[in-house]
């Protein structure tokens, strides 16, 4: 349910409606369901302005990607390559990983952090 409501064209942007998709996906991603901690993490780190949901969004995310989540490791190359995180190594690595599973998007992203 969660992941529709995210996935659908009008609803997904709707503030309240993402607040509600959190909550669904908060408990599956505790007990270690890799793709609510994927979704959950993306949803905290880019959509939250408390510092506390970040971090926590940030771990979820690393969990995820350590699990082999795609869009989980293109997302913390994204967050390792912004200022607050600046990690370059780190951005290549989950890049790398990525775009190692025919993720496009990783690998142009790779290509402009190279070159």
């Amino acid at each position: 349910m969660a992941l529709w409501l995210l996935d659908s064209q009008h609803l997904g942007r709707n503030q309240g409606v993402k607040r509600i998709a959190g909550r669904l996906l908060k408990q599956p991603a505790r007990e270690g369901v890799v793709e609510a901690q994927s979704r959950l993490g993306r949803l905290l780190c880019c959509e939250c302005d408390g510092q506390r949901d970040r971090r926590i969004g940030f771990e979820l995310l690393r969990q995820a990607a350590r699990a082999g989540d795609c869009q989980a490791q293109l997302e913390l190359g994204r967050l390792y390559c912004q200022p607050d995180h600046s990690e370059p190594a780190k951005a290549r690595l989950w890049l790398e990983q990525a775009a190692a599973q025919g993720s496009q998007e990783a690998a142009s992203f790779l290509q402009r952090i190279k070159g």
